[in-house]
């Protein structure tokens, strides 16, 4: 018998896994009561359009963030599935390991705002509570059949902190030590990871 009754799904590129992802996981670990959160690198992003770092380094660092905290799963079912990464398929997959459980996915307001354009979202939307977090400035415009379906509100601290801006750091010399866990700054470092932006 599956020992999860509620399983949260965190997923993204992480490239890199930054503090606020970090406070995101565990504010929905807390609000939520969560038995495991499973963190979910992305394998082929289907919406995203820039070159995105090897899966091998995103799931490395991923582990390097999480380590320390034992309901922290890295979950490499997407990195491992052929073809773009869709967020309906790796939910359908979880359901069959977890039959029991019940499914949070945990995104971004940003995320929830595009919602919409996911690839057959109301059957995404019928497997599992949404739980979203807010981000640092306006909240964008979520579309309304999307606000018609129940969501849960993750409680955060507003970090603006954006991988993207992290990336430029790196390739500009700037430090991101206050910006991304110790160990993977380190990681970043010793493989040489955005060092050209």
């Amino acid at each position: 018998m599956d020992p999860l009754k509620r399983l949260g799904l965190f997923g993204g590129t992480f490239d890199p896994p930054h503090n606020a992802h970090l406070a995101l996981a565990r504010a929905a670990l807390d609000a939520f009561a969560l038995d495991a959160l499973h963190w979910i690198p992305a394998g082929r992003p289907w919406q995203k359009t820039r070159t995105i770092t090897d899966a091998a380094h995103r799931e490395a660092m991923v582990q390097a963030a999480i380590d320390g905290e034992k309901r922290f799963v890295l979950n490499c079912i997407e990195t491992e599935r052929a073809g773009p990464s869709f967020t309906l398929d790796t939910v359908r997959a979880l359901r069959v390991q977890h039959a029991r459980a019940e499914l949070f996915l945990v995104i971004g307001a940003d995320q929830y705002a595009g919602l919409h354009t996911w690839r057959d979202w109301q059957q995404l939307l019928g497997l599992v509570t949404v739980a979203v977090a807010n981000r640092p400035g306006p909240m964008p415009a979520v579309n309304a059949e999307v606000l018609r379906t129940p969501h849960r509100v993750v409680p955060l601290p507003m970090l603006d902190i954006s991988a993207t801006d992290i990336r430029a750091r790196v390739a500009r010399g700037l430090p991101i030590d206050m910006l991304v866990p110790p160990d993977v700054a380190r990681y970043i470092a010793q493989h040489g990871l955005y060092l050209r932006s």
